[in-house]
């Protein structure tokens, strides 16, 4: 088994290289159709990855990972299940190309939102609608019996 290659992305400018000894590939039946072989191929692949002890990621990027996939973690550990293709061999490309897509997001910094300020153009077309609305309302009620408002 080859390293596993993330490719560059933000929050990894060189790309990641995740040594294979750090990955720990498990095989088992998967379920569903699969004719004569279903029974007899360990074909679904399950991918793990320890992201709080791997060399591949720089103190950030691990800080990065572990709060974004927190929820897919049990405890430091990314386990990604492949097992939609009838080969093993298939299965284990599918796995590795998913954990690498799902690192590279997990490294990505958050995006800022900047904050705007609406136009002048805007704000007065904003108020003009609300002026237009009130008088709209203004002319549906009734005159009050002194003659004002």
């Amino acid at each position: 088994m080859d390293d596993l290659r993330v490719s560059p992305g933000p929050g990894a400018p060189a790309g990641l290289s995740i040594p294979s000894r750090e990955l720990v590939e498990q095989f088992s039946h998967a379920s569903g159709p699969g004719g004569q072989g279903v029974n007899t191929a360990d074909s679904r692949v399950q991918l793990s990855l320890d992201i709080g002890s791997t060399s591949a990621l720089t103190d950030l990027q691990r800080r990065r990972a572990l709060d974004r996939l927190a929820g897919q973690l049990t405890g430091t550990v990314l386990t990604i299940t492949a097992s939609e293709h009838r080969s093993q061999r298939k299965n284990r490309t599918a796995a590795r190309e998913r954990l690498a897509t799902v690192l590279r997001a997990a490294v990505a910094p958050a995006s800022v939102r900047r904050p705007t300020r609406p136009t002048r153009g805007s704000q007065r077309r904003r108020l003009a609608a609300k002026r237009e609305r009130s008088e709209i309302k203004q002319a549906r009620r009734r005159p009050s019996p002194g003659g004002h408002d």
